[in-house]
């Protein structure tokens, strides 16, 4: 990812950044977290390790980066998705096709989000959070503005919508018959059908 980044290190320091996350988030979402050492992403990038500690003090640090990087990705992609979007079912089926296209686009950052969950890493949970919660908060907007019947729990069904959407990456089949987009209208179609069903009752 070719982030511009400003700093106080040298040109060339800097110019490695994105090749060390990009190999970072590629060993992180395939390996996992524990099983990648800092050694192994320096080799992956031929940088000494010490070149690796000037830019991250500790694993969990480049871990927040990548994190950082994949939640990035995402807004990007999900803003200008619902940017033309204003009805509010619409804006929600635009913002989980743009969140399925990401996450099943053999994203290696987006599959560090999937993979590694901040419960996994106790060190680094509280940043990594902090760091989700900047992107999900696009879904608690989305989700307040949907005319839900009064009982609704908007918070349990964001929470599920993501989780079911995140999941997705592991059950997808790219020869399928459902499209990101195809899967995206039905799992909003699942909710505004439960919410019609309710207010008939």
């Amino acid at each position: 990812m070719n982030t511009k980044r400003t700093t106080n290190r040298s040109p060339r320091s800097d110019n490695r950044l994105p090749e060390l996350l990009d190999a970072a988030a590629r060993a992180f979402g395939s390996r996992g977290y524990a099983a990648t050492s800092m050694r192994e992403i320096a080799l992956e990038t031929n940088m000494l390790p010490g070149s690796l500690y000037y830019h991250f003090p500790s694993k969990e640090a480049l871990l927040v980066a990548v994190y950082s990087e994949g939640v990035k990705e995402l807004e990007i992609a999900t803003a200008a998705a619902i940017a033309k979007e204003r009805d509010p079912w619409d804006r929600l089926e635009a913002l989980c096709r743009a969140h399925l296209e990401t996450v099943l686009s053999d994203s290696n950052y987006a599959n560090v989000l999937i993979r590694v969950l901040p419960d996994d890493i106790p060190e680094a949970a509280e940043r990594l959070r902090e760091v989700r919660e900047a992107y999900e908060k696009t879904f608690r907007d989305a989700v307040e503005e949907l005319p839900l019947v009064p009982r609704a729990d908007r918070r349990a069904l964001r929470l599920m919508l993501i989780g079911a959407l995140n999941w997705t990456a592991l059950w997808f089949n790219p020869q399928g018959r459902d499209s990101p987009r195809a899967l995206a209208r039905k799992f909003v179609g699942l909710i505004k059908e439960t919410q019609d069903g309710s207010s008939s009752a």
